[in-house]
């Protein structure tokens, strides 16, 4: 053995090497603490499970039902005091650089481990090696790589130590949640962050992930990357994995003019889809023909005050909303299409066991909207009757 180790890789082959491993270490974070174990979007064959599972023993130390329990009851408490890691509570700076702390320090709280951490691995390796000797498996990994690499091996350890913290706990808990663009408005600052998807595997998308966070598939815009996906889909071809969730796309129904079931099934389910179009095809041509002057003037504008318009309202504090109130006072045409996207959200919100009670408040809703005498929002309404569900397998190509 030479003071390169056992493989006496040389400098560039040891940075490539590296990059492959930490590159395993983000899909098995992705793929099966994420997707699988948080989320239920799919199942692994058992093999593939503990392969990730003995590999995250190795390069993180990570407890499959800790980091399952931190990551759900961010979910739940997303954007409040109750939330491990939000940039908006605790600033960015705060989770950039302390985001493995925040993390250490919400699963060492065993009632968030007992609520959020259930349905996970609690075999006998579980049991007995990975959860109560979780640190030694990264002491492992750092003799293995002193054998294999010699010299570069603390080097290699190091970055594979700090891989996860620095990308997933820093740059996914605190840029994903704090600048970017998004694709839909859940109730959380979420945001997708490009080009970094090859080394975050995916989980850049994170606003379409948290608007449909059970789904396997992160992507959805046509130019967006999900290369963990793309290793889903081998996985499953192997029967290696089986889809189990991936987020509705709505189509349209050529036609159709009444508001039923499958119509207000389509909007339910697929409501990030829907106040998506709206603003696109609402909000965004009434805001121009309402309050534009120029074109200059109108780019300036709708860059500006798009996201207050879409943005929902209990994300708006007390300064956007005085924003929102004077925007709107300049057009009551624009307040109008503003106040039938909110009675449109408030639909689905309402405390009812009842789908009949549901159908009749979304009818309603498209009766008035076409009386408007606004053309986009009555157009808009006359589409959503044709709303539908895609198939489940054309949503996954």
């Amino acid at each position: 053995m030479t003071l390169h180790g056992i493989l006496d890789a040389s400098p560039w082959q040891a940075v490539l090497i590296t990059l492959a491993m930490t590159h395993l270490t983000i899909a098995a974070v992705t793929i099966f603490l994420h997707r699988a174990q948080a989320h239920r979007g799919l199942d692994l064959h058992p093999a593939v499970a503990h392969v990730f599972r003995f590999w995250l023993w190795l390069t993180t130390g990570m407890v499959t039902k800790e980091w399952v329990a931190v990551h759900r009851r961010h979910h739940a408490k997303v954007e409040t005091a109750e939330d491990p890691h939000s940039p908006q509570i605790l600033g960015l700076r705060t989770v950039l650089t302390q985001g493995a702390e925040l993390y250490e320090a919400a699963s060492d709280d065993p009632a968030t481990v007992e609520r959020y951490g259930h349905g996970t691995p609690n075999d006998w390796l579980e049991r007995n090696l990975y959860s109560p000797y979780h640190w030694q498996g990264v002491a492992l990994m750092l003799i293995l790589d002193l054998l294999l690499f010699g010299l570069y091996g603390p080097v290699i350890w190091a970055v594979q130590m700090l891989w996860i913290p620095i990308l997933a706990a820093g740059v996914i808990n605190g840029i994903g949640h704090y600048w970017g663009y998004r694709n839909f408005e859940p109730p959380d600052a979420s945001t997708n962050i490009v080009p970094w998807g090859i080394l975050i595997g995916g989980e850049e998308l994170h606003n379409n992930h948290h608007a449909f966070p059970s789904s396997a598939r992160l992507s959805y815009q046509w130019w967006e990357f999900d290369i963990s996906w793309l290793y889903i889909r081998t996985l499953s071809a192997l029967r290696l994995a089986r889809i189990k969730r991936v987020a509705p796309r709505l189509t349209m129904v050529p036609g159709k003019l009444l508001v039923d079931m499958d119509t207000l099934r389509a909007v339910v389910v697929s409501r990030m889809f829907v106040f998506a179009r709206y603003t696109k095809e609402v909000l965004a041509p009434v805001s121009r023909d309402e309050l534009c002057r120029d074109a200059a003037h109108c780019r300036r504008l709708i860059r500006r005050n798009r996201r207050l318009l879409a943005r929902e309202a209990s994300r708006l504090d007390a300064a956007a909303r005085q924003r929102l109130d004077q925007l709107l006072a300049q057009s009551q045409t624009l307040a109008t299409v503003y106040q039938f996207r909110e009675r449109l959200q408030a639909i689905w919100q309402l405390q009812t066991p009842s789908q009949e009670v549901l159908l009749r408040s979304l009818q309603d809703w498209c009766h008035q909207a076409e009386a408007t005498g606004i053309q986009s929002l009555e157009r808009f309404a006359q589409n959503l009757k044709g709303f539908s569900l895609q198939p489940a397998g054309t949503a996954l190509a």
